[in-house]
Formats: structure tokens, C-alpha cells, sequence
């Protein structure tokens, strides 16, 4: 494993040596445009295990992505190794079809400090709720991104990350009502504590989250980028485009119904993945937990 086969991975080729914030948003930019959100290995007969020198061989040699656990244990260990300051925390997603926080604490996230100022950083959210740039723990700051605008917020040491995104113009309109689209314009993201986690926190909720029939992840299969201007997602047989802002606080949101034979071939153009074993789409309606 080694830092210069990682940057090759993502196309980053910027400076190493400073430890500031800039190149942090450098290496981080990088890697969520390279490396995909996806859950793919649960709908093709692989296991997704913790093991660092696994992810590194799944995410870097074979040019997979992953979940949360690991895109961004992957990226601490990263900037770890070019000297930042970091830990990772544990987060509770929101679940809006029953309108509460998970029980569960299923999602990692990195904790980097610059100068003093304390950072969250999080390349393994996906869709539209994927941060482009490192966020400031302050609270109740708006900061605006790409995506949109996120805030965070802290009631008696417990932080709430929340996201309000623009209008949403969706040319075809039989997807108007769909459960990929997100109706509310302001919405609950995940809440943490500053706590710090190990990636041992997370060992039972990673082989219940591929494997319990109440998971999102057994429900869906995921396959989600950054882009320059947007993001695109492959849910099921459902793929997205999505172009931020592409005229005045406006979104485009074009959604295309894919055949069984086109799904591997999208994979490899709009994700640059190739799997290794046969994918078996799905995409459950429904509550589900995360």
C-alpha cells in the first residue's frame, strides 16, 4: 500500500507537503470524483469486510469504490500518512421514511484539525448529500457548496448535519414522484458526537448491513459519482444525471430506465467499474433502515 498508487487511482497531482486546508479539499475533491459510492459487492456475491489492506486492494488495484467504511477509512489513512491530524466519529443517518435518526451508529466519518480549526470530511455519502468540500465544525454556519447548502448544528454536544438544496427541474415526468427524488428542500443529513471511533466500532454494523432484509443496502443496489457539475447515480436499473445549479438556483435532474444488458456496459462508461462477478440489480420501494 503506498500514497503515489492511491493519487495514481484518484488523478490527484498536486502538492504533498503542506497540510492545509487547501490541499486537503485538493485530495478530497479527487477522490469523490474517482472513487464511487456503491454497495455493489452485497448484489454480486462478495463480502465487504473492514480490513484496510482489503479496501485499499478493492478501492485502488481493482478500481471498485464502496461504502462509508470504506471510502473513508481509506481517505484517513491517507491523510494520515501525509501528516494530518485525524480520527474518525460515528454517525446515525436519518431515515426519511420514518421521519427519525437510526438506532444504529452505521456511518464513519473523518475528523481532521488544521491550525487549531476542527474539519469534517465524508467522501462516502453519495447522491446529493455528498459533500464537495471539507465542512467546518461550526454551528449553525451555512456552508455553501456545489451540491447545495449544508449546515451543521450543535445542541448540548450533539452535532446535526443537514443539507437545503435548490429547485429541481425533471424533464421527464414520470419520475416526478419518485423515491429517488428528493422532495423536501431542506433535509436532516446524520447527527455524531465528537467521540472519537475506531473502525472496530463498526464491525457488526457492517455485516448487518449487508445482510439484514430491514437494510437499505440489501434493498437497493448502489452505484453512485461526483462529478465536475453534478453527480450521477445507478440505482436498480434506474440511472440519474444530475447538474447542479445549470441555470439559476436550479437543478436538472434527468432519470433513464435501463435494460438488463446495459447495466454492466453503463458501469464501466459512467463509473469506470468492471466487475469481477454478475451483478443482480434490485431496487426494493419501501422502508427500509440504514
Amino acid at each position: 500500500m503506498n500514497l503515489e498508487e492511491y493519487f495514481a487511482r484518484t488523478g490527484y497531482k498536486g502538492s504533498t507537503e503542506k497540510q492545509d486546508l487547501e490541499t486537503l479539499t485538493d485530495i478530497f475533491q479527487h477522490h469523490i470524483r474517482a472513487v464511487p459510492f456503491e454497495n455493489l459487492s452485497i448484489h454480486c456475491g462478495e463480502k465487504i469486510t473492514l480490513e484496510l489492506e482489503h479496501v485499499y486492494n478493492k478501492i485502488v488495484r481493482r478500481k471498485r469504490g464502496g461504502w462509508c467504511m470504506e471510502n473513508n477509512q481509506l481517505l484517513g489513512w491517507v491523510l494520515k500518512g501525509l501528516g494530518y491530524d485525524t480520527s474518525f466519529l460515528g454517525a446515525y443517518v436519518f431515515n426519511p421514511h420514518q421521519n427519525a435518526y437510526a438506532t444504529l451508529m452505521t456511518h464513519l466519518v473523518v475528523k481532521v484539525i488544521i491550525d487549531g480549526k476542527a474539519y469534517l470530511v465524508d467522501a462516502g455519502f453519495g447522491v446529493s448529500y455528498q459533500m464537495w468540500q471539507p465542512m467546518e465544525l461550526v454551528s449553525g454556519k451555512d456552508q455553501p457548496q456545489g451540491p447545495g447548502v449544508f449546515r451543521l448544528t450543535e445542541i448540548n454536544g450533539v452535532w446535526y448535519l443537514e443539507k437545503m438544496r435548490r429547485k429541481q427541474y425533471i424533464p421527464n415526468q414520470s419520475f416526478s414522484n419518485s423515491d429517488l427524488l428528493e422532495k423536501k428542500e431542506c433535509r436532516k443529513v446524520y447527527t455524531f458526537s465528537l467521540e472519537p471511533r475506531t473502525v472496530e466500532d463498526f464491525r457488526f454494523q457492517c455485516t448487518y448491513l449487508q445482510t439484514s432484509p430491514d437494510s437499505l443496502f440489501t434493498k437497493k443496489s448502489i452505484c453512485t459519482l461526483q462529478t465536475m457539475d453534478g453527480f450521477r447515480a445507478l440505482i436498480g436499473w434506474t440511472l440519474t444525471e444530475t447538474t447542479y445549479n445549470y441555470k439559476e438556483n436550479t437543478d436538472l435532474v434527468e432519470f433513464v430506465t435501463l435494460e438488463d444488458e446495459e447495466v454492466e456496459k453503463t458501469l464501466k462508461e459512467k463509473f469506470n467499474i468492471t466487475l469481477e462477478r454478475k451483478l443482480v440489480p434490485i431496487n426494493i420501494k419501501g422502508p427500509y433502515t440504514i
